[in-house]
């Protein structure tokens, strides 16, 4: 259940963060990646405090899921969409990249030195 509360709040806070960002004037590009921070910032203190390995760490799609979120909101905000699509869509598309990854423990392509 922790799992998935926290999938969702990181979809949440990136579009909080880009959302934020747009709004004092940010370009597009540098607002994702402010969202994207955001949302993976709460993950990183978590693992901190919990004395485990930082989920940037983990080949887990965490990221993804919140580059997704954000990018979508960011989308939204320069098409202009209403803004009850560009906050609500992108939290909602962001929670679907995130829970196949941890159902089906899917992983990105790790690097190897081979």
């Amino acid at each position: 259940m922790l799992e998935w509360a926290d999938a969702v709040g990181l979809a949440t806070y990136s579009v909080i963060g880009t959302a934020k960002a747009l709004a004092f004037g940010v370009a597009p590009v540098p607002a994702v990646l402010m969202g994207v921070i955001t949302g993976c910032a709460g993950g990183i203190i978590r693992d901190l405090l919990a004395g485990v390995p930082s989920i940037l760490m983990r080949p887990e799609l965490y990221v993804t899921a919140a580059a997704l979120s954000a990018g979508l909101c960011a989308v939204g905000t320069e098409t202009s969409l209403p803004a009850r699509s560009r906050g609500a869509s992108p939290r909602w598309q962001g929670l679907p990249c995130a829970a196949p990854a941890m159902v089906w423990k899917l992983n990105l392509p790790a690097y190897s030195r081979d």
